[in-house]
């Protein structure tokens, strides 16, 4: 199983969003609230290149960005290259 971060808010429809496309695959994931934990969000900053936005995704410690760039990346394919499934 492939080691999903999602750094996400409380309110955050794209969050829900993403959340919904990686349920809909059968994956699990570790949410960190960054509105909740300014800690957190620093580490945010800082593992996504300063990207302030949420979500931010990380499959297996590498960056796949927010939700619109998890949906292209399910479209091209990369998703299940990341998550071990094929395409």
């Amino acid at each position: 199983m492939p080691k999903i971060e999602i750094y996400s808010k409380i309110v955050c429809p794209y969050c829900v969003n993403a959340k919904n496309l990686l349920k809909a695959k059968g994956l699990t994931w570790n949410e960190v609230l960054v509105d909740t934990d300014p800690e957190q969000f620093k580490i945010m900053l800082e593992r996504s290149g300063n990207r302030r936005t949420v979500p931010q995704i990380f499959i297996n410690d590498q960056h796949i960005g927010g939700f619109d760039d998890l949906v292209a990346a399910d479209r091209n394919g990369k998703l299940a290259e990341l998550i071990g499934q094929s395409a």
